[in-house]
């Protein structure tokens, strides 16, 4: 019965179609992790409070814990996997802004969203945006000074 309620699904991740066949009610990030391997996006509380599992779903970021598989369909997802050394990635580095590293690529995808589409983010706008990840090992403010940083080089370019 179980094989009944599965069903191919294409999925655009990280600019490439993937077929999976899934069950309808699987989570988004259940087929990443186990159909397609993509393991970055990290199981953490599974109810969408810790952000460890967020992707980028068309540019906005979603805990992928909470988004059925099925809804992306049609849609853009985008991984850490799919991230190739942004400046956010280099300024996470050089602020030391983790450290055991499980809950980094959701900090990460979301930090990327936010100086993406809000270049010109307040401090009250970057604190906003943080507090939708938890990290129990180190504190904010590295991960603050390299969002900013970020902000800062991008503001210089314009």
């Amino acid at each position: 019965m179980e094989s009944s309620t599965k069903c191919e699904m294409q999925l655009l991740v990280n600019g490439e179609t993937k077929s999976v066949v899934a069950r309808q009610g699987d989570t988004l990030l259940f087929v990443l992790r186990n159909e397609l391997g993509l393991t970055g996006a990290k199981p953490g509380c599974l109810n969408g409070d810790c952000g460890a599992c967020t992707v980028l779903v068309d540019g906005t970021p979603i805990k992928s814990c909470m988004m059925l598989a099925i809804e992306t369909v049609g849609k853009e997802i985008t991984t850490i996997e799919g991230l190739h050394n942004t400046p956010i990635q280099r300024a996470f580095v050089e602020h030391f802004a983790f450290q055991c590293g499980y809950c980094t690529p959701g900090f990460i995808m979301n930090a990327y969203a936010l100086t993406e589409t809000k270049p010109d983010a307040d401090d009250a706008t970057i604190q906003e945006w943080l507090e939708s990840n938890i990290c129990r090992c180190t504190s904010y403010q590295e991960i603050e000074a390299a969002v900013k940083e970020v902000l800062k080089q991008k503001r210089k370019t314009e």
